[in-house]
């Protein structure tokens, strides 16, 4: 078979698939319609012959095989049909009894000595009971039809050997069971699909749930970083200018020009953050250009800042800080702009900060600790939100952060990362 017939033969197989969806809708709304359309065919393809023609005596076979059943009256004959046939109507809704009674009908009829084509409704109804019956009744069905067969095959042994019409009978109550198991199986496999892919639909709509809320709080994160950093700086800048504006005017001017840097500088960041989250519907060429993150290289930046707010800030690193990647070097930065925040806000200026930042082997160190007042970065008994942000952000490279009064006084911050790969989860 070629690909052109392949791909011709594509629009019937999806007009049969599309037929066979309209049926089965149907048959669940009109169950009935199905299993009443089954009975009028088994009674026009298998009975009406025979009220036609009297059954066995109709001239159709050996001499000697027609003279081994009995000829009935015709109304007997529509009575074992009807017995045979109409017990089909609900072979799906109870199996067992509708194959209890036609294999009951079909024993009456044999011990009479009579054969109709409606025998066919036997083997239908074994089908049936595979199908949609209780797997633990097919013993005793399988029992049942195995004597009925023995039946049949000893009342025609006058005119087949007994092997002869077991084998073909049993046969045919084999295929009948087999095709029942089949579909059965074939149904259950289906099933199971179904509710797989319904869960696997359940699992990516709870995975991209889960993956939206970790993106908020990540940008809750960044946002809290950007504008409490840098508004506590703006504040800080302006009391000093406001405070140095009669006293050293020039002074005020510089401090108005820093608080316009640190403004512009909180805007471009709070534009690179919203730009990843704006999507727009003109595609790539909308989108905002975004910076990079910041980084270790960054901090220098920072301390420069926190000094021109009145700080006198010491910093040091030791270990090959600039080979770290990205995320560590952005986990760095963040904590140390949360506690040099922290510090701008609660100590008085002029207070020295002691910033260290230490790589040694797998283990990275961040010491913040100043001269100030020790007193807690919130109310009491409660962590502030920039803690709990050190602390998440810590926690994803599996580090941990202690924050509290130093020894000799003011307050010391001290965070702890491992940079062994794959010790902090997803990243």
């Amino acid at each position: 078979m070629t690909t052109d017939d392949i791909s011709g033969m594509a629009p019937l197989v999806a007009r049969l698939s599309r037929g066979g969806q309209r049926l089965r809708h149907a048959d669940r709304t009109h169950p009935w319609v199905l299993d009443t359309a089954v009975v009028v065919l088994v009674f026009l393809m298998f009975c009406l012959p025979d009220l036609i023609h009297g059954g066995a005596d109709d001239g159709d076979g050996p001499r000697r095989f027609r003279l081994a059943f009995t000829q009935l009256p015709v109304a007997g004959m529509l009575a074992l049909q009807v017995g045979l046939v109409l017990p089909l109507l609900w072979r799906r809704r109870k199996p067992v009894v509708a194959f209890g009674v036609i294999a009951a009908v079909f024993v009456l009829q044999w011990s009479l000595g009579a054969a109709l084509r409606a025998d066919v409704a036997l083997f239908v109804a074994l089908y049936s009971l595979a199908l949609h019956g209780r797997l633990r009744q097919l013993p005793w069905a399988c029992a049942a039809m195995a004597g009925a067969m023995v039946l049949v095959a000893v009342r025609v042994s006058s005119a087949v050997s007994i092997g002869d019409a077991l084998f073909f009978l049993l046969s045919t109550a084999t295929a009948a069971l087999a095709l029942g198991l089949m579909v059965r199986i074939r149904r259950a496999q289906l099933a199971g699909l179904r509710d797989r892919a319904a869960r696997l639909e359940i699992e990516r709509d709870q995975r991209s749930r889960l993956a939206t809320a970790t993106e908020r709080t990540r940008v809750a994160r960044e946002m809290h970083d950007i504008v409490g950093h840098n508004l506590s700086v703006i504040i800080t800048l302006a009391d000093a200018g406001a405070y140095a504006t009669d006293i050293a005017p020039e002074r005020g001017k510089e401090a108005l020009q820093l608080i316009g840097d640190t403004g512009r500088q909180a805007l471009g960041e709070l534009r690179r953050v919203l730009g990843v989250l704006r999507e727009t519907a003109d595609g790539p060429p909308d989108r905002p250009e975004l910076s990079p993150q910041p980084g270790i290289a960054d901090i220098e930046a920072l301390c420069a800042k926190v000094r021109a707010a009145g700080l006198e800030v010491v910093y040091r690193t030791s270990g090959d800080v600039d080979t770290l990647d990205s995320g560590v070097q952005l986990t760095v930065y963040r904590i140390v702009q949360e506690a040099l925040t922290n510090t701008l806000k609660h100590a008085d200026p002029g207070t020295r900060v002691h910033l260290a930042i230490l790589v040694e082997d797998s283990r990275l160190t961040i010491r913040v600790l100043d001269t100030g007042p020790a007193t807690p970065p919130g109310p009491p008994n409660e962590e502030g939100h920039g803690l709990v942000g050190m602390r998440e952000r810590a926690a994803l490279y599996g580090g941990t952060v202690s924050a509290g009064p130093a020894g000799g006084g003011g307050w010391s911050v001290e965070a702890v990362l491992d940079l062994t790969p794959g010790s902090g989860g997803d990243r």
